[in-house]
This record gives C-alpha cells, sequence and structure tokens, in this order.
C-alpha cells in the first residue's frame, strides 16, 4: 500500500476511493508488455543487453506501446469541441497558468526491498494525486505501473505500483532500481497536462533507461486527448511536417551534439511521434532515449510553435 505524507498509510489508496482499473488498460498494457519484452532480447527474469541497436528499438517500441494502451482503454476519448470562438489556450505567461487547472498534491516515498541486505533493489516514487479527481489519480496510478516493462511474462501480474511493488520483490536482482515520477508540465482552467516519467535500471545494465508519456487532461470531460482530438480533420500530414520543421530546428541548435549533419541524420533518423503536451509556446514532443539522437542527448524535445499550427490544430486549442 502506498504511503504518502499527508494521510496514514492505513487509509484507502492515496487518500481516494479505489477504482478497478479499465479492463481494456490491462489488455493493452499486455499486449505493450509482450512486444516490448522480445527486443531486449529477456533471458529467463533477467536482460541479456545485446547491442546498441536493441537500446533503440526498446525505447521505441515502449513509447508506440504505451501509446496504444492509452488509446485502447477509453480514458483516450473524443471531446465536444466548444465554439471556435473559444480558446483552450490562454495567451498568458507560464507562472499565471500554472496557477490555474486540477488541484494536485505529491506522493512521495523510496522503499527497498523489506528484509534485504547488502545492496538491495529498490523502488523510488515522486508522483502526484489529484484529490477529488480518482479518475485521473488512477489514470496516473496505472500508467506509470505498465510503462515498468520489467518481467518474463506475457501477461501483466500489477495494474497499479502497490501491486508492481509486489511483484517487483520477487523478481528483481539485488542492484535494480526503478524510479516513478509524474508531474503537472502545465495547466489551464480547462486542460491539465501531465507528465509520466520512469527509470529503471537493471543488474548487468551499462545504464538505466529511462521513458516519458504525456496526458493531456480535458478537465470538463474528464478524457485524455488524443492527437487525433485536437487536430483538425485530414491534418495528420501537416502535423508531421510541422514537427519535422521542428526537428531541424533542433539539429540546428546543437552542433555540438550533431557534428556532421549527414552521417548524425543517418543514424537517428527523423522519427514522428504522437507523445505531446500543449505549454504556452506550442506543442511539446519529446523523445524517449535512443529515438531520435544517442544517450548523452538525453531524450530531446522539440516544440511546434503555436503560429506554425495554424489550420492544423482546431481553433479552440489555438491561443486566443
Amino acid at each position: 500500500m502506498l504511503e504518502t505524507h499527508f494521510m496514514p498509510s492505513a487509509g484507502p489508496r492515496y487518500g481516494i476511493a479505489r477504482q478497478k482499473p479499465e479492463p481494456a488498460l490491462a489488455l493493452a498494457g499486455v499486449k505493450a508488455q509482450a512486444t516490448g519484452y522480445a527486443s531486449i532480447g529477456l533471458t529467463g527474469k533477467r536482460l541479456s543487453w545485446r547491442s546498441f541497436a536493441t537500446l533503440r528499438a526498446f525505447g521505441m517500441q515502449r513509447a508506440r506501446k504505451l501509446a496504444l494502451a492509452l488509446a485502447v482503454c477509453g480514458l483516450v476519448g473524443a471531446c465536444a469541441s466548444p465554439p471556435a470562438n473559444i480558446s483552450r489556450i490562454p495567451v498568458q505567461t507560464g507562472q499565471e497558468t500554472s496557477k490555474d487547472g486540477l488541484f494536485t498534491q505529491p506522493v512521495k516515498w523510496e522503499h527497498s526491498k523489506p528484509g534485504c541486505k547488502g545492496d538491495c533493489p529498490t523502488i523510488k516514487v515522486d508522483s502526484i494525486v489529484f484529490p477529488g479527481n480518482p479518475k485521473l489519480s488512477d489514470l496516473v496510478d496505472n500508467a506509470l505501473a505498465y510503462m515498468t516493462g520489467i518481467g518474463n511474462s506475457n501477461v501483466p501480474t500489477y495494474s497499479n505500483i502497490a501491486e508492481y511493488e509486489q511483484y517487483f520483490w520477487k523478481t528483481a536482482a539485488p542492484r535494480d532500481s526503478t524510479l516513478l515520477s509524474a508531474r503537472t508540465r502545465y495547466r489551464n482552467s480547462s486542460l491539465t497536462v501531465v507528465e509520466l516519467d520512469t527509470w529503471q535500471y537493471m543488474t548487468g545494465m551499462a545504464h538505466g533507461i529511462s521513458a516519458t508519456q504525456f496526458l493531456n487532461w480535458d478537465n470538463k470531460t474528464a478524457k485524455v486527448l488524443s492527437l487525433a482530438d485536437v487536430l483538425r480533420p485530414g491534418q495528420r500530414q501537416a502535423y508531421n511536417a510541422a514537427l519535422k520543421e521542428a526537428h531541424s530546428r533542433w539539429l540546428s541548435a546543437n552542433p555540438e551534439l550533431v557534428g556532421d549533419l549527414d552521417t548524425f541524420v543517418r543514424q537517428w533518423p527523423f522519427q514522428e511521434s504522437t507523445n505531446y503536451a500543449f505549454t504556452d509556446r506550442g506543442l511539446l514532443i519529446k523523445y524517449d532515449s535512443y529515438q531520435i539522437a544517442p544517450y548523452s542527448a538525453g531524450q530531446p524535445e522539440l516544440v511546434i510553435p503555436y503560429d506554425s499550427l495554424r489550420g492544423i490544430l482546431k481553433p479552440e486549442f489555438l491561443p486566443s
């Protein structure tokens, strides 16, 4: 049972009446894990890291499959669009907009395997909950658990962080470590953007592997907005073109990383992505390690300015 600093651990999880996870989300989580394991060469319960290419494939597959999980589950739904002259993205500074949106409370703890001495597996959680909004709180909890990708079974035995912790103690090697975190990346009166991050180290790895997923939550309809929900009909290719332009700007802004441009682009070609987040400046697209750059580049963030998205985004998702 998760413990928080704002209420006794003996109470309901997160201080909110627990809801069962959506069956479709659990099913999608199964598919996400089943596909991801084969690409990283799991042998028994341990990882066999075979090559540089498998690391990149692992990061790319996990991002795609988690996005599929959210799309299938029904928590990603179409939003009833407001009148076109009412903007969901007010012209405000980040400091002002961060005061709006849903109220959050932190959940922070760090556990080592009970009864373990010496080198012990650990789990650290630095997350948030939304008091009064159990649906979103459970979605954050469920999604972070599914993003772990630990294990050698095609059927996950956990659907939230509390259940994942118990599974982890049974399967982890002495130096295995997991970090699960969530934070609000952007907030206004009608939208709340949550960034979900995982970092995992498994004994024998050269380094840990990180992954990120955004949840763009519609405060009014209580649903996650997929990319298709915010684009005008038939504008997906135009969005991809705008993202590719943002990628070119990112390459130009990082000459010390890129070096020889032609060689870099051959090794790390542009990748389309639906992992977007609303911000004051435009749509933020964040990539996992090994998707469009080497591990040393971290998790690249590309921004598509709203001016480049006019005619592509639905009018209500452009600044007034």
